[in-house]
């Protein structure tokens, strides 16, 4: 079966691709620029360049298309405008895809009441399914709330606004009543409707085993966090006044802000079961279970790491609430002779730059109640090895080096190396300060260290080139300038 998942790039999409690769489904990525789709989904599935609001680009997109995902919204559109754009994005879509032929639309839509206190983003959305419907072939629309896992903007709003206030001014919203779904659930939904043909012409509310406010959310967030949380309820915040504050303390565009926004005053509960009738395998877990599965993840995971890889230069990375700090350099030596450096680093060989910062870090560290500079073996360290503060957690020879930070500091660190052939036998270095910060603490305690780390990672990376190759060919960060 070929399958077809238009905004592959986003969210839901990048997720789902590997999903239906699994189930061996012949996928294809419809996204506006190749160039922004992350190498490793480029080997998962074939790429087409397709716009949504450019019609005469969708021909090719669905040549042999059985199934077709829709995963498109147009929140980023200049204010006011995302309605327009969605319903002419969804009907180009649906009218490209009756005239290939393709059999059915998935399409992912919002769970809201149908009343008169509705927000645009979620009309908009019940509009989207409308215009599929009325303009394709025949269509399944699941709809659902907010849908909790790292990188979703929804659970991202919470993350943000827990982590960074101690205490919260809330409006009304904080205590209407929502049924948050884990993204592993929302998959399993997309997936499974594929090969559940009852389904087909239905519209489908799926939600967790819990229903939730916005404000129990918050809580058991930071409950999770160890994190003590206030949140105090005033009349008077509109949602231009919310969108605004937002602005000012998560990363979060106004224009995407007061969407959602206007959407956390309507009601988002299941008033269907038809979900349990036509998937009874899916058992949806609740929202306790579901923030349980976003703290597992691995950190830093491969779309970090891509993240990073497609940028040249200095890199400032922030996302699913971790930051990283890269430093890059070429050095004049092979990975192997790169990786025989970073690989003695710490214990008695020191970290060839600075030393005397490392020493005071490891004298704080100490004095705090932690670790301190606990000196290593010496030698060449090897996966599970602890020197100084740091941890070997993962160990790729020639290739990568990952040390968990073992002090005591608010929130989670690692530092990591990666190494990239280049031509003529030079090798691309990477250093990657990563840090997920633990509350308004951990924020401070980041930026307070950060022009240290500027000082200490730039200079480690060129010693490493120096005693690598005893040269160093090109600073990223300044290509016309020999170092």
């Amino acid at each position: 079966m070929k399958i077809l998942v238009s905004g592959a790039t986003g969210y839901v999409g990048s997720k789902l691709v590997p999903r239906l690769v699994g189930r061996g489904c012949d996928v294809v990525c419809m996204v506006r620029n190749q160039a922004s789709a992350a190498p490793e989904r480029a080997k998962q599935a074939r790429l087409v360049t397709g716009d949504a609001l450019r019609p005469e680009s969708l021909d090719a997109a669905m040549q042999g298309i059985d199934v077709a995902y829709y995963l498109i919204h147009s929140m980023s559109a200049a204010e006011g405008d995302f309605k327009a754009c969605d319903f002419r994005a969804a009907r180009n879509f649906a009218v490209a895809a009756k005239e290939a032929g393709v059999k059915r639309i998935i399409f992912l839509g919002a769970l809201a009441s149908e009343t008169s206190e509705i927000s645009l983003h979620l009309q908009s959305r019940h509009e989207t399914g409308a215009a599929l419907r009325e303009f394709g072939p025949p269509l399944t629309e699941f709809r659902a709330g907010i849908i909790v896992g790292n990188g979703s903007v929804s659970f991202e709003l919470i993350r943000y606004l827990t982590e960074r206030l101690p205490v919260m001014i809330c409006p009304r919203w904080v205590v209407t009543r929502t049924q948050p779904i884990a993204i592993d659930d929302v998959l399993d939904y997309l997936a499974a409707a594929i090969e559940t043909p009852q389904c087909i012409g239905q519209i489908i509310e799926i939600g967790g085993a819990s229903i939730e406010t916005y404000r129990s959310m918050m809580l058991t967030y930071a409950g999770s966090r160890g994190l003590k949380r206030w949140l105090l309820r005033v009349p008077v915040l509109t949602p231009r006044l919310s969108s605004y504050w937002l602005r000012l303390v998560t990363p979060l565009p106004t224009a995407i802000a007061r969407p959602l926004i206007e959407g956390l005053r309507t009601e988002v509960v299941c008033k269907s079961d038809l979900a349990a009738e036509l998937f009874p395998q899916i058992q949806p877990v609740g929202y306790e279970e579901a923030l349980r599965k976003t703290r597992e993840r691995a950190v830093p995971d491969e779309c970090m790491r891509a993240s990073v890889a497609e940028q040249p230069g200095h890199v400032f990375l922030r996302r699913e609430g971790i930051v990283c700090d890269v430093r890059q350099a070429v050095a004049e030596a092979t990975p192997r002779q790169v990786f025989s450096v970073i690989s003695h680093l710490g214990g008695t060989n020191g970290y060839l730059y600075a030393n005397f910062l490392w020493r005071l870090r490891g004298w704080m560290d100490r004095w705090v109640g932690g670790a301190g500079m606990a000196k290593g073996p010496g030698g060449q360290l090897k996966q599970g090895d602890r020197t100084d503060f740091w941890y070997v957690e993962e160990m790729e020879i020639d290739r990568r080096l990952l040390l968990r930070a073992e002090m005591k500091v608010p929130g989670r660190a690692w530092l990591e190396f990666l190494l990239t052939p280049q031509a003529r036998g030079r090798t691309l270095i990477r250093c990657c300060a990563w840090f997920e910060p633990k509350g308004l603490f951990g924020e401070l305690y980041w930026w307070v260290l950060y022009p240290i780390h500027i000082l200490i990672f730039k200079g480690m990376v060129q010693a490493i080139c120096q005693r690598a190759g005893r040269a160093v060919i090109v600073d990223l960060e300044h290509p016309k300038a020999a170092v």
